[in-house]
């Protein structure tokens, strides 16, 4: 569990999810500050549900999310221009090129800049790939297309699954500094979800849900 910070952005109140094999995650509460927030834990400890949950993505059995008075079962538009999320290994986007995909997140996040978003994929070597349909790039590829959206999304609440997986050498050192430029910036929680911390990259609180 993180110590409780003193202003919140994001609080998680006695969130249960089970599925079919067993319970997931049960009574689960914490109060995300800003910054970054390491979501640690072993394979299948609920690291990606508990992203879901928060994304509002997946609705828990029990317990409730919130961000500011906002609900996202209740108020499911305004959350999401509060949080970003996309689940890496998703296909939903593959008929579309990167260009496309940013258009479309601009339409959601009002402070999402898609030059910005641009310049970060270019800082991960996808500019020659940007008018590809998503379904034409590596997996590693795909990833970061959503980490240049993630990062340039401008979102109060912005969650990541595995940043790392599948990324080359020099793209593994510029997403640890865009972690550490984020670490800087207040009044927005950023939520890192991965086995262990990664290396050059401080965070402020850490979520351990177990090995």
């Amino acid at each position: 569990m993180p110590s409780s910070p003193s202003s919140p952005i994001l609080r998680l109140d006695g969130i249960c999810h089970w599925f079919a094999q067993g319970t997931v995650l049960s009574g689960f509460s914490a109060d995300i500050g800003s910054g970054l927030t390491l979501l640690r834990g072993g394979e299948s400890r609920g690291k990606t549900t508990l992203l879901r949950i928060i994304a509002g993505d997946l609705a828990p059995d029990a317990g409730t999310v919130s961000l500011d008075g906002i609900v996202p079962g209740r108020s499911p538009d305004a959350w999401r221009k509060q949080v970003f999320w996309v689940n890496p290994r998703t296909e939903s986007f593959n008929a579309i090129t990167t260009v496309e995909y940013i258009e479309t997140l601009t339409r959601v996040h009002a402070r999402m800049d898609a030059a910005h978003v641009l310049e970060l994929a270019d800082s991960l070597a996808l500019s020659p790939h940007i008018d590809k349909p998503l379904y034409m790039l590596s997996t590693g590829s795909r990833r970061k297309v959503f980490l240049a959206a993630a990062f340039g999304a401008g979102a109060t609440v912005t969650l990541l699954d595995e940043p790392f997986a599948a990324l080359d050498g020099p793209s593994m050192a510029r997403v640890r500094q865009l972690l550490r430029d984020a670490a800087a910036l207040s009044g927005r929680a950023w939520v890192v979800a991965d086995y262990e911390a990664p290396a050059g990259v401080t965070f402020a609180a850490t979520i351990d849900l177990g090995d």
